[in-house]
């Protein structure tokens, strides 16, 4: 699956539109390297996502085309969560 996709359907990111801006601004990472909208993620991947000042890790559990919201939670497992320091 598309790593866009993927952030949409897991409900990370609200929008595709706005999971493919992070990416090409370099503010998603996919096993610690920066990742392309396109990039296919599969499961046990880890996902860092920088949201301004909070950096989140997930791992993913599952791949689902489609979901509803409480389902959404299934595919990830959050590794950390913290705020990003210096700068």
């Amino acid at each position: 699956m598309r790593l866009d996709k993927y952030l949409k359907v897991s409900r990370l990111i609200k929008r595709r539109t706005l999971a493919k801006e992070a990416s090409d601004a370099d503010r998603v990472l996919v096993n610690g390297k920066p990742a392309k909208p396109s990039k296919e993620v599969q499961v046990g991947d880890i996902i860092t996502i920088i949201f301004g000042r909070k950096i989140v890790d997930v791992k993913i559990t599952r791949l689902i085309e489609s979901t509803k919201k409480e389902d959404a939670l299934l595919m990830y497992e959050l590794v950390s969560e913290k705020e990003k320091t210096g700068e």
